[in-house]
């Protein structure tokens, strides 16, 4: 339907994967699947629960009719109601026990981790996948030297393959984090309208340990190890906040590589795919815009600001329970999950399609490179018996004769000329030129490389290789 709004990160950029956690068939028939699961612990602690009730829920739980859901919303006011009785509809005998002893969070909140936790288990994998995509471009090009920048000012020869590296290391903390919060959710269970169990506690007759059970069987049929220790009504909402934080260091990271790739396509060094007949203007034929990383840094400037919502939900929330929680996190979380997923998407497509220009990067580097070269030239004729203190001054006002004539008049750098005609220094230009090669003022960049592939992101591969199997989310526009 093309006369309504519809959010761009569902027709243009998330992919189907991520967009079907956050649907309505996944998150009603999930609530399903709880009510099931409370049915089937409460028959087994000897509440009034047959199992022919439970084998008939079980036999409904994705046939769901939306229209007569929204009809009884429309009567009822209540979202959770109405579909307790869409289900009941559909499940005659169980409509009696559907929902016993629950409040709506129940089915909401629990939900709401089961969901969360797949989006991160989704948004854990293409991490890896990009991780995999940027590790055979170190390792490729792990000792073609480049131009480092400081506050974009050339500075220390680095290399290609070394700068991917800083891109994949902080993509590892975000892998650390994605993994720590994916094994520390856990569910909510069965804790009431304040979180105090009392409804549960009439149901099973003063019995506590029936109350503890029924949270560990719901924990263990939803494939969770445990429930909140404690709660209100709600799970804590700085769980909220925390998932959301953990998405938006995702998209921080993304953001630098973004711009950094931004900068250098400037530089015409390296630049993202360029299809065949890809358009870079409307006006001007020959541009190659940036128009991936540019997405991904405009998506996670998105998800940054996003975070805060959560936070201020966690911050302002009364006592056991509020409900301006609800239409913020309806937004805030599946929305944010979507972005970082569509972010994900276009990472793993410019990092598997890197283009390096070569003579480029020489060009510069070799521009460069003679006031690179300035302190071991020094060095070396300090040995042939120069002064030191006298030939730092004199390379420091022939530095700046030759970045006169580089920046003033447009000319080549001419520092070595200069000092070869220089006697302070007894060099001549043949002798010189042996410290113009870049491979000198690398460093350990790819020993640097070699050493961070072998003990930190080739392990993280082997361990999440099953991930690897599956095909990167092709962009739809």
């Amino acid at each position: 339907m093309n006369d309504r709004y519809e959010s761009p990160l569902s027709s243009r950029y998330a992919s189907d994967e991520m967009q079907y956690i956050f649907s309505p068939d996944k998150k009603f028939s999930t609530w399903r699947r709880l009510w099931t699961a409370l049915a089937r612990a409460e028959m087994e602690l000897g509440l009034p629960v047959s199992r022919e009730q439970v084998e008939e829920m079980e036999a409904h739980l994705t046939d769901i009719d939306y229209e007569a859901a929204a009809a009884h919303e429309r009567r009822l006011r209540h979202d959770v109601m109405a579909h307790v009785h869409t289900f009941g509809e559909a499940c005659p005998k169980a409509m009696p026990i559907i929902h016993l002893g629950a409040t709506s969070c129940y089915v909401g909140d629990n939900t709401d981790i089961i969901l969360m936790r797949e989006a991160l288990l989704l948004v854990r994998d293409k991490l890896v996948r990009v991780l995999a995509h940027l590790a055979d471009f170190a390792e490729r090009y792990k000792a073609l030297p480049t131009l480092g920048f400081t506050h974009f000012q050339p500075a220390q020869l680095v290399t290609v393959g070394k700068r991917a590296a800083l891109w994949m290391n902080e993509l590892l903390m975000d892998l650390d984090e994605v993994s720590y919060r994916i094994d520390g959710l856990k569910l909510l269970g069965c804790k009431g309208t304040t979180g105090t169990q009392a409804s549960f506690l009439e149901l099973f007759e003063g019995s506590h340990e029936s109350c503890e059970e029924l949270d560990r069987k719901i924990a263990a049929e939803m494939g969770f190890a445990a429930t909140v220790p404690v709660s209100g009504q709600t799970y804590s909402r700085k769980v909220d906040a925390a998932v959301l934080s953990t998405l938006s260091g995702i998209a921080q990271s993304a953001s630098k590589f973004a711009t950094d790739l931004r900068l250098l396509c400037h530089l015409k060094e390296v630049e993202e795919p360029f299809e065949a007949q890809q358009i870079g203007s409307s006006a001007m034929p020959y541009k190659r815009n940036p128009m991936r990383c540019e997405r991904i840094c405009a998506l996670a400037r998105y998800v940054i600001a996003d975070a805060v919502n959560p936070a201020v939900t966690a911050a302002s929330q009364w006592f056991e329970r509020t409900l301006d929680d609800s239409a913020n996190k309806r937004l805030s979380v599946p929305e944010a999950f979507l972005a970082v997923d569509a972010i994900l998407n276009i990472y793993a497509n410019v990092s598997r399609g890197l283009v390096v220009h070569e003579k480029v990067i020489e060009r510069h580097v070799l521009e460069e490179l003679p006031f690179m070269a300035s302190e071991n030239i020094m060095m070396d004729a300090v040995k042939r018996g120069g002064d030191r203190q006298k030939l730092h001054e004199r390379i420091r006002v022939l530095s700046q004769q030759a970045g006169a004539a580089v920046k003033d008049r447009g000319e080549a750098n001419n520092l070595i000329d200069l000092i070869a005609a220089d006697p302070l220094f007894g060099m001549s230009r043949e002798e010189l030129t042996v410290h113009l090669e870049p491979e000198r003022y690398i460093g350990r960049c790819p020993e640097q490389v070699d050493r961070f592939l072998r003990e930190e992101v080739r392990p993280v591969l082997e361990r999440y290789a099953p991930a690897l199997e599956g095909r990167d989310t092709e962009l739809s526009v």
